[in-house]
């Protein structure tokens, strides 16, 4: 099945529409506030997304009314992660995301974690995955604080984005380019 060019255009109208500037979090903020509504928020590098993101991000968004992911830029996963880190574009990572029918917005953060934006928005639920401790969690004291809840969500055992990394590189050797860690696998 060939897609059209209109269908294309329409999916990714549809999906850009979720990308949102901190201006455009904190307005949807105030008006779900407004409503009653429960603004779910967590955050992460999403540089190879996986199933066990999948689920996560879906069980999150079922704890509220949206579920608003921030999503660390191409700079801020390089400081937390490396060099050579992310594999992924944060554009492209953001519009992934996007068209992830479980996630309502997305929002692009520079900084190395999103206390600040935490601090904005001051979401009802704010979620991470259980790799996480309840003391690591950053922003957890700010909701906290303010009357929300934070949640730790169960991991899928065996997946991340780092297995995916070492079946690759245990598979067909590692590249330069990847933080200098390694040559490729002889006969690769």
């Amino acid at each position: 099945m060939i897609l059209s060019l209109d269908l294309l255009s329409s999916f990714f109208a549809m999906t850009i529409k979720k990308l949102v500037t901190l201006d455009d979090a904190l307005r949807i903020r105030r008006q779900f506030r407004e409503e009653g509504k429960k603004l779910v928020f967590t955050n992460g590098c999403f540089d190879i997304l996986h199933v066990g993101h999948v689920r996560y991000l879906y069980e999150a968004r079922q704890l509220g009314d949206a579920l608003m992911v921030a999503v660390n830029s191409d700079r801020s996963v390089c400081e937390i992660k490396g060099e050579g880190r992310p594999f992924v574009p944060e554009s492209e990572r953001a519009e992934i995301l996007c068209a992830l029918g479980c996630i309502d917005y997305v929002l692009i953060f520079d900084e190395p974690t999103p206390q600040s934006i935490i601090e904005a928005i001051l979401p009802d639920v704010l979620v991470k995955g259980a790799d996480w401790g309840p003391m690591e969690i950053v922003g957890r004291e700010t909701v906290e604080n303010a009357g929300g809840l934070v949640l730790s969500i169960a991991l899928v055992p065996g997946v991340s984005t780092s297995a995916i990394v070492s079946r690759i590189v245990e598979r067909f050797g590692k590249p330069a380019g990847l933080g200098g860690l390694g040559q490729p696998a002889p006969g690769v």
